[in-house]
């Protein structure tokens, strides 16, 4: 009998732009798609980061779960951001409308895939 070690971990591949640029004004699309080699299961969940361009801190400001939406009532998104994405497609996208200088910064798109 050989002992039972730790199941392998299946990785997911996310793939976001590495630079986006946008108009003050206008909106942006950031993109994210993602590749798993294990079925997209209901419990997918996918959370959107914004760290300020000369901060330490990031916040969250979107996040999909249970086949639903939510954006994140803090920060100066919450009245300009719009969910794009299809996760049967493996799409995470969100648009910010109405950009502003104050969103220079990095987002990160986050997927998990459980189990």
């Amino acid at each position: 009998v050989s002992p039972a070690g730790p199941s392998p971990a299946c990785s997911i591949h996310v793939y976001t732009q590495r630079e986006v640029y946008g108009t003050v004004g206008s909106h942006v699309t950031l993109s994210c798609s993602f590749w798993s080699s294990e079925w997209i299961s209901e419990d997918i969940s996918i959370t959107w980061h914004f760290q300020a361009e000369g901060s330490r801190d990031s916040i969250s400001i979107f996040h999909y779960a249970k086949g639903q939406p939510y954006i994140d009532d803090v920060g100066s998104f919450k009245e300009r951001m719009e969910w794009v994405g299809n996760p049967r497609r493996k799409d995470g996208s969100i648009v910010i409308h109405n950009l502003d200088y104050t969103d220079n910064g990095t987002f990160t798109c986050d997927v998990k895939n459980p189990p």
